[in-house]
């Protein structure tokens, strides 16, 4: 796998211009450090198998939207959490351990796909992929693969977004310019912007209506 740029290109989206990449000079530098390790290349995959590696992904990609380049490397992220056993701290009393969940649960997709699309979830279409998980969605409390896929559901999207919104190229698309140590703000208040914030292009306009996934 080739390694990711520093940064990709600014300008653009929401906030044009803005890079909160460009912000880390002001930042201390154990901050900096952890924060730009995660534009250098992935971490090798140590937890999931190589089938679970493909089923995770392309659950991600649909949870997410990600269906083109570039991508934030989710599964790469999520990997190395539960190969560290970094879980949350908590867990449902009527679920598995993290690992162990997310073991069956990927299984558990793989099955579902090919009942209703004869191949793996990872090889089903994007539209295939969708339809799946909106059947497991509106399973609600009702059990899945001997967990109940509300909480299937929330164990998914949980390390999903922990994982997406720690990238900076996110950070980006949301106006966040990165950690406040040790600099600091100091306009706080609604719409009162820092020198190097960018004020929303698009401020009524939805994004989740305009990302163009086949968001669940």
């Amino acid at each position: 796998m080739s390694s990711l740029p520093l940064d990709k290109e600014a300008g653009g989206g929401r906030y044009p211009g803005f890079s909160t990449v460009a912000q880390s000079g002001h930042w201390d530098k154990t901050t900096a450090s952890v924060v730009l390790d995660r534009l250098a290349r992935p971490a090798d995959i140590r937890f999931f198998t190589p089938a679970e590696e493909a089923t995770a992904k392309a659950l991600f990609d649909q949870l997410l939207a990600q269906h083109a380049e570039p991508r934030i490397p989710v599964v790469n992220f999520v990997d190395a959490r539960l190969a560290e056993n970094q879980t949350d701290g908590w867990r449902y009393e009527d679920m598995p351990e993290d690992g162990e969940a997310w073991r069956t649960s990927l299984s558990g997709l793989d099955r579902a796909a090919k009942e209703s699309f004869n191949q793996s979830f990872a090889n089903c279409s994007d539209e295939q992929q969708a339809a799946v998980l909106r059947a497991i969605q509106a399973l609600g409390s009702s059990m899945w693969q001997g967990m109940p896929a509300g909480h299937v559901w929330g164990l998914w999207t949980r390390y999903a977004c922990t994982a997406f919104y720690s990238h900076p190229w996110v950070w980006d698309e949301i106006g966040f310019g990165g950690p406040a140590y040790p600099r600091g703000y100091k306009n706080l208040g609604v719409d009162r912007l820092e020198p190097f914030e960018v004020a929303d292009a698009s401020p009524q306009e939805d994004p989740v209506a305009h990302d163009g996934g086949a968001r669940p």
